[in-house]
């Protein structure tokens, strides 16, 4: 699903060069659930940017669901996202006077669907993560981690062959982040998605099946979680 060859990343900053990742060699497969570590400035939310296209890499090869993210741009990128990648934010980033149901619709806007359709499968994305019954609620009538499952019905609504969660649970209370990495991994089960999640917590990695270790902008090592070794994967 995803193929890293010498990736490389640099930004600006106050007149010096950052560089985030440096040569990067990395291969993850489809329908595994991974999770991104590493210590603050190891390039984690860089690489998942860079695999939503939502950045695009100074040097080296970037296949992402058989696509060279380095040599496409514009609409035709942000149609490649919007067909293949679902995401979920920390912050959750719901537009605040929509309902739930009107934020998880919203990607659908930029489909063919008819508004009877794009209803419709707003409603079953709902479904899946437990929040139908919170369809028209907005979400200052929502608690932190219905707030984030709300977020990522919007992230599976399209269907997409990817998704991508940057510190997920970081914003919730203990409780509520164990519901929603149990959604995750449900999601994954179920649907056979390719998850990455990027975060600080090795309780919440175990969740995963593989744990990712960037060091300074490289790959240090790629280990099976408990999960992945008790069922065999």
């Amino acid at each position: 699903m995803i193929r890293v060859r010498g990736l490389s990343k640099s930004y600006q900053r106050g007149g010096e060069t950052l560089t985030v990742l440096d040569g990067l060699n990395l291969e993850m497969e489809a329908g595994r659930f991974y999770a991104l570590m590493g210590p603050s400035g190891s390039g984690k939310t860089t690489l998942l940017n860079l695999v939503g296209g939502l950045d695009r890499p100074d040097a080296g090869e970037l296949f992402v669901a058989g696509e060279d993210l380095g040599k496409i741009s514009g609409a035709i990128l942000a149609q490649w996202r919007a067909d293949n990648v679902g995401f979920v934010f920390q912050g959750f980033n719901l537009i605040p006077v929509l309902t739930a149901l009107e934020n998880v619709a919203l990607p659908l806007t930029l489909t063919p669907l008819s508004r009877s359709e794009r209803r419709a499968h707003a409603l079953h994305a709902l479904e899946l993560v437990g929040m139908q019954d919170r369809a028209h609620h907005r979400p200052k009538q929502l608690s932190g981690g219905q707030e984030q499952r709300v977020a990522i019905a919007r992230a599976v609504v399209t269907d997409p062959q990817i998704i991508l969660a940057d510190e997920p649970t970081g914003d919730l209370d203990r409780d509520s982040a164990g519901q929603v990495l149990d959604l995750l991994v449900q999601l994954h089960r179920d649907l056979d998605k390719t998850i990455l999640m990027v975060t600080h917590d090795p309780h919440a990695a175990e969740r995963a099946q593989s744990i990712v270790h960037l060091d300074k902008g490289q790959l240090g090592r790629i280990e099976d979680t408990p999960r992945a070794l008790a069922a065999g994967d």
